[in-house]
């Protein structure tokens, strides 16, 4: 593979710094109206896992097996998916590779709602998997390359709060929709439709979506990123307009799986954050999923009937957006690593408090309160880990951290079904609390300070490795008024700072 040409330093460096000091305009807001409602179709989809899982399982008899394959058949889906689009997100573009997940989904939605029966139900519940999956983590680097870093915190944020109204949502959907058959379909077919639908509006609405600047620029297409930031409403003059650029995709320097890997692990700083996100991630699944997942199926073995159990669902539900706006003070307030464990730490307590609850008060206050606190931790966590990686390899690395947690999560119907059937939602909830405590020392050891800080900042070059003239200068750490009086606290080490 023969060396490619990269970008000037200045010109590179400056579309980073004018956008970390880039007020936010009208086209900011609309995408993240935009991405909001691509992760509300996604919220929509993983959190039906549940409900299917609770309703099929009444409804066609099926046997545990059936049942925990139904819950997991999708997170094998998202495993595949996040492993197959990271590297394709960082070569050729978040936007387009987002849109492709999108439609993935849109079709195989679609194709549950005509399933005869309950394997054809577990089929495109996986092959739908394949594109729920990417979603997340693509929103996550496509928003951290796009947002000022004063507002990167915040504006995700509300990114995440539209798109978590889909965990009540449909829940309430399914509490509406399953006792009935609307033109003759069973109810929990139109949930498919649904969110097959959702899909549809997203992808409707893709002219609105912009490329990353940084990544244009990271690919060596400066002048499309200096179009980029006109559109998103930069007006200061492009130093070094006579620099000859490339704006093909297929000249983009490009690189292969193996040295994306060799370049994250090579150097101690990204080799311990992606250990510490590996950790992360193969536990969380247990705390950030396990309690929506779960829920249903623990409301049951407490003696409640299906519609029952699935109203009291989606009075839980409600706890994912409040939390999702209890979070937005706090995300450019607190140090995002302590507002992650304190959240993890709160998630645990009660959690085992709705496991051993008995009383309808006290489970349905319980559930609220662990929904509410599981998006403080969802949302700092969503916003922290795209902030901690390069541009070049952002995406990479938060997929294949990320797909651990599919992973973990398909195999979790499969523990933790039997440990509800055989020791109850006591031991079950506990098991849970023991795993969100690794998480919240794991953090807490080992992640960098985050809040305020350009993401030049937080990060070295790793193309200084292939070639120095494309080495970004030091990046500017940005701290916003609020923050002023943390600005030595949260100042990274000398370690993690830019390399010159």
């Amino acid at each position: 593979m023969s060396a490619a040409r990269l970008p000037t330093p200045d010109r590179t460096a400056s579309i980073a710094e004018r956008m970390n000091v880039l007020e936010p305009t009208r086209r900011h807001r609309l995408i993240i109206g935009v991405v909001g409602l691509a992760l509300f179709f996604d919220m929509f989809e993983i959190f039906m896992s549940g409900v299917l899982g609770a309703v099929l399982s009444d409804r066609l008899d099926l046997t545990r097996t059936q049942t925990s394959a139904v819950l997991s058949s999708v997170f094998v889906g998202m495993f595949i998916g996040v492993m197959v689009t990271g590297r394709l997100a960082d070569r050729f573009g978040r936007r387009r590779v987002m849109l492709g997940a999108v439609a993935v989904y849109t079709v195989f939605s679609a194709v549950g709602a005509v399933s005869p029966d309950v394997w054809m139900v577990i089929g495109a519940r996986f092959l739908a998997g394949m594109g729920i999956g990417p979603v997340l983590p693509l929103a996550d680097s496509y928003l951290s390359d796009l947002l000022p870093a004063r507002y990167r915190g915040r504006y995700t944020v509300w990114a995440y709060t539209i798109g978590f109204l889909g965990v009540p949502a449909v829940g309430l959907l399914a509490r509406w929709l399953v006792p009935l058959s609307p033109l003759g379909l069973d109810g929990w077919r139109w949930l498919f439709l649904l969110g097959s639908v959702g899909g549809l509006i997203v992808l409707a609405l893709r002219r609105t979506l912009v490329e990353s600047p940084r990544w244009l620029a990271s690919v060596g297409r400066i002048d499309e990123a200096e179009a980029t930031l006109r559109t998103l409403g930069d007006t200061s003059p492009a130093p070094g307009k006579s620099v000859p650029t490339r704006t093909t995709p297929a000249e983009a320097p490009s690189t292969s799986t193996r040295q994306a890997l060799r370049a994250l692990l090579l150097q101690p700083v990204y080799r311990r954050r992606v250990g510490m996100m590996t950790v992360f991630h193969l536990l969380s699944s247990f705390g950030g999923y396990g309690f929506g997942t779960m829920a249903p199926l623990v409301l049951a073995e407490k003696g409640y009937s299906i519609v029952s159990s699935l109203l009291f669902s989606a009075v839980t539900f409600l706890g994912y957006p409040l939390g999702s706006l209890l979070s937005l003070p706090l995300i450019e307030r607190l140090e995002r690593k302590h507002l992650v464990v304190g959240a993890a730490l709160m998630m645990a307590a009660s959690g085992v408090l709705f496991g051993s609850a008995d009383g309808e008060v006290t489970i349905l206050l319980a559930g609220l309160c662990c929904t509410a606190v599981t998006n403080v931790f969802s949302n700092a966590y969503h916003v922290y880990q795209a902030e901690i990686f390069p541009t070049a390899l952002r995406v990479t690395a938060v997929s294949w951290t990320y797909s651990l947690s599919r992973i973990t999560t398909a195999a979790m119907p499969f523990l933790l079904v039997p440990v509800l059937a055989d020791y109850g939602p006591g031991v079950l909830f506990t098991l849970v609390a023991v795993t969100l405590g690794v998480i919240a020392l794991d953090i807490g050891l080992l992640g960098p300070a985050t809040t305020g800080c350009a993401l030049e900042d937080l990060n070295e070059s790793l193309t200084a490795s292939r070639a120095p003239a494309a080495v970004a200068p030091p990046g500017r750490r940005i701290v916003p008024p609020t923050l002023s009086t943390r600005a030595t606290r949260n100042k990274p080490t000398h370690q993690e700072r830019v390399k010159t």
